[in-house]
């Protein structure tokens, strides 16, 4: 079954839309699993360069990641959580029949470590073809709450304009909008349940906080395109080799 209107409604009147319990607490600890696993893999092969962009230095005592890309590529658990007959009605419900993932990422943010991720818009790092024929669907691998870094949106920001970003000469990949936009815009929090997913479009408004708390915040992204999209400016690199057509 589909969002129907009501949900879709909302969905473009706020830009983003929560879905709570689309998926059992098993399915979300056998991600994890997955995730322990590949996490370990790629810390024993990543070099200096890399290190400092994919380790948490927040967190002290372990080596832990900050993220993974494009588990939907590398991981078979997360290609066939990108196709589940439970997600892609939703995300079909949303863009139409006929989508792929074009990029999906796994955000960490461990206890005690994770670090904030500023305001942004994804539609500035892929710059799409048509930027309403993208949606992120944000699962919750564990509950994201006020205390341990869920997102917040702005309501209704998928209406306005994408605007340029820039980042810190330090992190010239942490791209975010600059402030004397952002602070315009109220943020509202969104926090999911672990095994809900948050729905988003490309033009909204959205940022997470740190993690102070004792409790994990994981979660995979899937960044869904119809099939007719492509990521024409991206203003990061995108490989269109990874994209995955699910319907």
């Amino acid at each position: 079954m589909g969002l129907g209107q009501t949900k879709r409604d909302i969905y473009m009147t706020t830009g983003h839309l929560t879905v709570p319990e689309l998926f059992p607490h098993s399915r979300m600890d056998a991600a994890l699993a997955d995730i322990a696993d590949w996490s370990a893999e790629v810390l024993d092969a990543l070099n200096e360069q890399e290190r400092a962009w994919y380790v948490d230095h927040g967190v002290r005592d372990a080596q832990v990641l900050r993220k993974l890309d494009n588990p939907h590529h590398t991981r078979a658990f997360f290609a066939e959580l990108a196709r589940d007959p439970a997600l892609l009605p939703l995300v079909e419900d949303i863009l139409g029949p006929g989508v792929s993932v074009y990029f999906s990422q796994i955000f960490m943010k461990p206890p005690r470590g994770g670090g904030p991720k500023p305001v942004h818009q994804d539609n500035f790092y892929f710059g799409p073809t048509d930027p309403e024929g993208v949606v992120t669907a944000w699962i919750a691998l564990d509950d994201a709450g006020l205390d341990n870094g869920c997102l917040y949106f702005g309501e209704g920001s998928n209406r306005g304009p994408v605007y340029r970003h820039v980042a810190p000469p330090d992190e010239p990949f942490n791209l975010q909008i600059p402030n004397d936009i952002a602070v315009r815009q109220p943020m509202t929090p969104a926090p999911v349940r672990k095994g809900g997913v948050s729905f988003h479009h490309g033009n909204t408004f959205h940022r997470s906080s740190d993690n102070p708390s004792a409790r994990w915040r994981r979660a995979c992204a899937f960044h869904y395109v119809r099939n007719d999209v492509r990521f024409a400016t991206p203003a990061l690199p995108y490989d269109d080799a990874l994209v995955m057509q699910v319907s």
